[in-house]
C-alpha cells in the first residue's frame, strides 16, 4: 500500500513510465539503416546479377542489335515475328521440351532405382557416394569426347559390341542417323546428371525414419508394397525437386550438343541452346539471340509451373 501511494504521489515516476514508449521510436530509424547497410550488398548483387542481363536482352529483343553494336534502331516485334515464323526456330523449341521431359524422366526413373538398390545394400555408401560424383565432377567436354568415342563407328564400344554380336552387319554411325543422334546425346546427357538424382534420393533415404517401415514389415509389407506405400510416400517431395531440377538442367543442354553433333545431322539435335549460341555468335545477330532466350523462358516456365505445383503439395503431404 506504502509502494502504491508512493508511486502516486511520485510524478516523476509518472514521467518515466510515459516517456519509456517515446523513446523507442527515436532509436527506430537508426536500426533501420542498420539493417539496409547490411541488406544493401545482396540487394546490389541481386539487381546486376538477375536484373541487368533481364533489361539487356529485354532490349535487345525490341531492337536491331548485333555483337558489336547492340541497340541500334528500334524495330518492335518485327524479330518475334520473325522467329515465330521460322519453321527451325520453332522446331527446336518443341525439340528442347521434348529432349527435357524424356531426360528427366529417364534420369528420375533410373536415379530413384539405383538409390533405392544403394540404400537397402551398403546404407552408408561413402565410397558409392564419391564414386557417384565422377560423372557430375567431369568437365562436360570431356564428357562429350568420351561419348563420341563410344559412338565412333570405327572401332567405338557401341560398334565393337554390335560387331561381336552381329559379325559382318557393317558399321554403325549413331550420330549419322537423326533418331539415334537425339536418342545419343540425351544418353550421354543421362550418364552425366543420375548421379544428382541418385544423391538426393539417397540422402532423402537416409533421413527417414526406419521405424515406420519396420512396424509396415512386421505388418506384413515387403518388396514393391512396402516402396509404393511407405517409402515412396515419405521421398516424394524429394524426387518432385529432383524432377524439377533435372528438367532445368536439361532444357540448357548445350556443350553435349555442341561436341556430339553440332546440331545435326540436319537440324535434329539443336536445341534452343545451341540455336541461341549459333544467332548470338555464328550468325551475331543479338536480337533475334535475345528473342529465342524470352521465347525460351517462357516455354521453360509454362513446362515447369505444374511441376513446381506438384513438388509443393508432395512436399506439404
Amino acid at each position: 500500500m506504502t509502494a502504491t501511494l508512493t508511486r502516486q504521489s511520485d510524478p516523476r515516476i509518472g514521467e518515466n513510465r510515459d516517456a519509456g514508449p517515446s523513446r523507442a521510436p527515436r532509436r527506430r530509424p537508426r536500426t533501420t539503416w542498420t539493417r539496409r547497410v547490411f541488406v544493401a550488398p545482396a540487394v546490389l548483387a541481386l539487381v546486376v546479377l538477375g536484373g541487368y542481363p533481364l533489361v539487356f536482352i529485354a532490349l535487345a529483343a525490341f531492337t536491331e542489335s548485333s555483337l558489336g553494336r547492340p541497340f541500334q534502331e528500334f524495330v518492335g516485334t518485327a524479330t518475334f515475328e520473325s522467329v515465330l515464323g521460322d519453321a527451325d526456330a520453332t522446331a527446336a523449341l518443341v525439340r528442347g521440351v521434348v529432349y527435357a521431359v524424356l531426360v528427366a524422366v529417364v534420369s528420375v526413373v533410373l536415379g530413384v532405382a539405383t538409390a533405392v538398390a544403394l540404400w537397402r545394400s551398403v546404407r552408408s555408401g561413402a565410397i558409392v557416394r564419391t564414386l557417384l560424383l565422377l560423372p557430375m565432377i567431369t568437365p562436360p567436354v570431356v564428357v562429350g569426347i568420351l561419348w563420341k568415342l563410344v559412338f565412333n563407328p570405327s572401332g567405338g564400344l557401341v560398334d565393337t559390341v554390335l560387331g561381336a554380336v552381329f559379325p559382318g552387319g557393317g558399321t554403325v554411325s549413331v550420330l549419322s542417323h537423326p533418331v539415334f543422334a537425339f536418342l545419343g546425346v540425351a544418353l550421354a546427357d543421362v550418364w552425366e546428371w543420375t548421379p544428382l538424382i541418385v544423391l538426393l534420393v539417397f540422402a532423402a533415404l537416409i533421413g527417414q525414419d526406419t521405424e515406420i517401415g519396420e512396424a509396415a514389415a512386421l505388418d506384413g509389407a515387403h518388396g514393391f508394397r512396402l516402396f509404393r506405400s511407405i517409402t515412396l510416400p515419405a521421398i516424394a517431395g524429394v524426387v518432385g525437386a529432383a524432377f524439377l531440377i533435372r528438367l532445368v538442367l536439361a532444357f540448357k543442354v548445350f556443350d553435349l550438343v555442341y561436341i556430339l553433333t553440332s546440331g545435326g545431322p540436319g537440324q535434329s539435335t539443336t536445341m534452343p541452346a545451341y540455336l541461341i549460341w549459333q544467332a548470338a555468335l555464328q550468325q551475331f545477330d543479338v536480337g533475334r539471340a535475345a528473342v529465342i532466350t524470352l521465347l525460351l523462358a517462357v516455354v521453360v516456365t509454362v513446362v515447369t509451373l505444374p511441376v513446381v505445383a506438384v513438388t509443393r503439395r508432395l512436399h506439404h503431404d
